[in-house]
């Protein structure tokens, strides 16, 4: 089990560490960056946001574990989110580091680099009308359209290297395998380290989880789709996904999970149920809020969030909005609910 070693890093045995690096001005507080020691050297499993106070602290954790940014050979990213990939490209530039990601997300940040400004305005202006959302949340995203404004999008590292799904890393003297758990993200990847606990905690290993299970707080699960993709003929379910990956996750039976917020923790399957039950109560809840019909922005009003929805501030009612419209794809998925066809934006209603 973890025991702290410094301010900044926590030792898991048999070679982990974790590093809190800060995330600034968000509630999770920190991101837990893995030093994995393998025998060509030391890997990170993520590298926390690209912020001077994140890169000092990651830094500082490296020397507590014996080890310099200069050391690393390699950066595995759980998925693309700033907080998680955000540092990879100082690590690589400080170390010649390899950088591997999972190839769905790393088609996410090729395109985040490469559109124009005024693509992603338009296109979350028009995701938003056709949840619902009313014209006064929209009129800022076209009103900086307008103005030729940059959005705040962080430039993340393209990588040198894919993470296919079911291969085992080419890490001299571990055992790290990579699982596909899209939800989160498309392309989000957990690693499963297929070694004896260190303490010798009953299971199959440890997982580095991501973001994909943690301990305490659920993932958001939102929409993952490509603007500009004329290839889609089908609409995509982020919720089934993660669901289907949480099963997945289940079925492996680990000793202990690391995440990378929070803390480390043993009983992987009963937190895969309760994250699975949590899920079902809230589908379930949605589908008592549609019987009537219902836009997505109207349901993300009406659903539990960590705060009353006059207090969420705009860019978290856009994440909100998306989680809902997650959440109602799943029910037309499986049949509990519908599109109500008509003028201006899509409503659903409950078909139980």
């Amino acid at each position: 089990m973890a025991q702290a070693i410094g301010a900044l890093v926590s030792a898991h045995g048999g070679g982990v560490w974790s590093i809190r690096v800060p995330i600034p001005d968000n509630p999770l507080g920190h991101t837990l960056v893995y030093l994995l020691d393998t025998d060509s050297g030391p890997v990170l499993v993520d590298t926390g946001w690209d912020d001077p106070a994140s890169w000092d602290t990651l830094v500082a954790g490296l020397a507590e574990c014996g080890a310099a940014v200069a050391d690393v050979r390699g950066v595995l990213i759980t998925h693309h989110h700033p907080d998680h990939h955000g540092l990879s490209a100082r690590v690589r530039d400080a170390s010649g580091a390899w950088i591997a990601l999972h190839e769905a997300d790393a088609h996410v940040v090729r395109r985040t680099r490469e559109y124009p400004p005024a693509r992603w305005y338009d296109y979350m202006a028009d995701k938003l009308t056709a949840a619902g959302a009313p014209a006064a949340h929209v009129a800022p995203l076209l009103a900086a359209r307008d103005a030729g404004r940059t959005p705040n999008l962080p430039s993340l590292a393209l990588p040198d290297r894919t993470i296919t799904p079911g291969e085992l890393l080419d890490l001299p003297g571990r055992r790290l395998r990579a699982i596909w758990t899209p939800g989160h993200t498309p392309g989000h990847v957990c690693l499963h380290l297929e070694e004896d606990h260190p303490a010798g905690l009953r299971g199959s290993g440890r997982l580095f989880s991501g973001d994909h299970v943690l301990p305490g707080i659920t993932p958001h699960i939102g929409l993952y789709e490509d603007p500009d993709d004329t290839t889609v003929t089908t609409v995509t379910d982020p919720l089934g996904d993660y669901l289907d990956s949480l099963e997945q996750l289940g079925r492996l039976g680990v000793a202990e999970v690391l995440p990378a917020h929070q803390y480390a923790f043993p009983g992987a399957r009963a937190r895969v149920r309760e994250l699975l039950t949590h899920h079902e109560q809230r589908l379930d809840g949605l589908c008592a809020l549609l019987t009537e019909p219902r836009t997505p922005w109207q349901l993300a009003e009406r659903m539990e969030w960590n705060r009353p929805w006059a207090d969420i501030p705009y860019a978290s009612r856009n994440i909100a909005v998306s989680e809902a419209e997650a959440h109602v794809r799943r029910l037309v998925k499986l049949g509990r609910a519908e599109a109500v066809l008509g003028p201006g934006p899509v409503a659903y209603t409950a078909t139980e």
